[in-house]
């Protein structure tokens, strides 16, 4: 009599563990997935590489034409007589020449 019990308890407690061996299967799986997520946001893709690249050249040519705005509106202010302007306008063309060059 005790030995049909466990043939009957056997079948339904592997049925009762069933939901538990997919969780198991979630948390043995889960170091490897938080990885490579942690590898995945360390790289950076060549079209992030890219991106991040043009964003720079952008950035740094519409500082360069807004320099170049104010030499020219300095140097204009410089040619009728403001001499505050003319160091301005000198400040400016240094800054365009380091920025150029960069």
């Amino acid at each position: 009599m005790i030995r049909h019990a466990h043939l009957i308890a056997l079948p339904l407690g592997l049925l009762a563990l069933s939901g538990c061996v997919s969780t198991v299967g979630k948390v043995v799986t889960a170091p490897v997935r938080i990885a490579s997520s942690a590898v995945d946001m360390a790289t950076t893709s060549q079209s992030e590489a890219d991106e991040k690249r043009g964003r720079k050249m952008r950035e740094r040519d519409e500082k360069l034409g807004k320099l170049q705005r104010q030499y020219q509106r300095h140097l204009k202010e410089c040619d009728a007589g403001n001499r505050d302007s003319c160091t301005k306008a000198r400040d400016d063309y240094a800054d365009i020449q380091s920025l150029s060059a960069a």
